[in-house]
């Protein structure tokens, strides 16, 4: 397998009730059977998912995090680990004030992957682009230095790669392997996006065909606390 990992370079910022569909569906490099991975932040502002906090005050966003928290994990100083409403376990409840307006913070969308299942129609019905959308935003992980960026949102394709009942390379049957497929995506598209190049969308292209289908991030993804033994 070759995967191509382009950015797509020249989109304006990014404004409330601005149509991104009709933003990438004019892009020419676009082709079908592509992966578009789109960072949060443009999904944000594109559904006025911001909120005006007092520029001159360094935690005014703090409260938010509280109001978009359903369960607060740990806190240390200014920093809080929360659960959101969507079900993700993240810094400040996905609260971000980098790459938007100062006086503003951008909250996650209501609905990742209502967003990229409405990209994805969006574009096979006005441009016919039938193509995969993953939504993207930086986490950082437990145990591990760095923060990564992993998938929010899908749609048009799975999020999970079950190996399962398939041999090794030694010949062995595998008995737990899940790739997190839209999440390796998602990290790889962002060596090509970077956090300061304005860069929002990539395209991944060059898939295996059996990477394409159906489910979600959230249906998909996200384990039952029942079975998480970090929780």
């Amino acid at each position: 397998m070759h995967l191509e990992i382009l950015p797509i370079e020249g989109l304006p910022q990014i404004k409330p009730g601005d149509d991104l569909i009709a933003m990438l569906g004019e892009c020419d490099q676009i082709q079908s059977s592509d992966i578009l991975v789109v960072t949060q932040k443009i999904i944000s502002k594109a559904e006025n998912q911001l909120i005006d906090i007092d520029p001159n005050d360094p935690i005014s966003h703090k409260p938010l995090v509280e109001k978009e928290s359903v369960r607060i994990l740990r806190r240390r100083g200014d920093l809080i680990i929360s659960e959101t409403k969507h079900g993700f376990v993240c810094a400040n409840a996905g609260i971000d004030l980098s790459n938007v307006e100062r006086g503003q913070a951008a909250l996650l969308p209501e609905d990742s992957d209502r967003s990229a299942l409405r990209l994805k129609d969006g574009l096979k019905g006005r441009y016919n682009l039938d193509v995969a959308i993953i939504i993207s935003d930086t986490f950082g992980r437990p145990w591990r230095r760095g923060l990564t960026d992993v998938a929010i949102g899908s749609a048009g394709i799975s999020p999970i790669l079950d190996l399962r009942g398939e041999q090794d390379a030694l010949g062995r049957e595998m008995q737990v392997t899940e790739v997190a497929l839209v999440d390796e995506l998602a990290s790889a598209a962002e060596l090509v996006m970077g956090k300061s190049s304005g860069i929002p969308v990539a395209i991944i292209r060059g898939g295996d065909s059996e990477w394409f289908g159906s489910g979600n991030v959230r249906e998909s993804l996200l384990r039952d606390p029942k079975d998480d033994l970090f929780r």
